[in-house]
């Protein structure tokens, strides 16, 4: 009787470790999936004149996309973006600003204002697109994929600020956000561009 008490125990035992194994393989299976790195030259989006802009035109460039406002305190780095563009955009580089009203209501303007306060003011020659959002629930689709690593296969972000940068690679695909406060000549931007 104890004999059979104790094969009877063994083969419980043996039986849970079996799924123990299962599970644990089940698990270390799930941990090791990686998410897919998408890209973002395959959006398209409306410029502040109301034309297509197809990020697939930007293939081969290094892109900084920035949410941008015109009555923020951080609204002078509309300046040091200019100033940036002009000594590294060209056929390897280019800065792609989204207007947003997100943040205190900051960028009020429609379109037309934003465009005239832009040039009048800083002279921007950068690529501008339409206003939109950049967070909350009627965030754009281009901001999802920035902001979440199961679009982009690389991070989760949130935008704290106007004039977050987001840094994307030749391939279109997301490098890394930078700080708001971090000034367009920093030498955190700086770097990446020369690498």
């Amino acid at each position: 009787m104890k004999y059979s008490l104790f094969l009877i125990s063994l083969l419980f035992l043996l039986s849970c470790g079996t799924n123990s194994k299962v599970d644990t393989d089940t698990v270390s299976k799930e941990a090791n999936t990686t998410i897919e790195k998408k890209s973002i030259h395959s959006f398209k989006v409306e410029s502040i004149d109301g034309e297509e802009f197809d990020f697939a035109s930007l293939k081969g460039k290094k892109v900084m996309v920035v949410n941008t406002a015109s009555k923020c305190g951080l609204t002078p780095q509309y300046e040091g973006l200019q100033k940036l563009y002009d000594e590294y955009g060209s056929d390897e580089f280019v800065i792609v600003g989204f207007p947003a009203n997100n943040f205190m209501f900051q960028e009020p303007g429609d379109n037309d204002k934003i465009k005239e306060f832009c040039k009048k003011n800083y002279g921007v020659t950068f690529p501008m697109m339409a206003k939109i959002d950049v967070k909350g629930k009627d965030i754009h689709p281009i901001y999802q994929f920035l902001t979440q690593k199961a679009q982009n296969g690389v991070a989760d972000s949130k935008v704290g600020w106007n004039f977050q940068k987001y840094l994307i690679d030749e391939q279109g695909f997301l490098v890394k956000h930078v700080s708001p406060k971090t000034k367009p000549m920093d030498e955190e931007i700086l770097s990446w561009l020369k690498s």
